[in-house]
């Protein structure tokens, strides 16, 4: 898993590097003044927002972590076809740089 968050002095702290460690969590930052480092992120979280979290009422948490995986894995990496990627999908731009395509 990655955390990947802004130069904030709680994300560069000693205290949050050790918590993720000990979490299993790589830390990512984006670079200082550069507002294009973390496009892709917030590209996906935009359209998660619009397509998912915005129209859909969730009754619990189950239910929520069950809608994401969904949206995730059964229709946004198989799918969603991306520019950065040469307009493939996640899934078929990794098959196509395993050579599996």
């Amino acid at each position: 898993m990655i955390h990947h968050s802004d130069q904030g002095c709680q994300y560069t702290s000693v205290a949050f590097g050790r918590r993720c460690r000990a979490a299993g969590v790589r830390p990512s930052m984006g670079s200082v003044g550069d507002c294009y480092d973390n496009a892709m992120a917030e590209s996906f979280f935009a359209t998660l927002e619009c397509e998912l979290l915005d129209p859909t009422r969730f009754p619990n948490p189950k239910t929520a972590g069950e809608a994401l995986f969904e949206f995730i894995e059964a229709w946004y990496n198989p799918h969603r076809r991306h520019s950065a990627l040469g307009y493939l999908s996640p899934v078929n731009f990794e098959q196509q740089l395993r050579g599996l395509e």
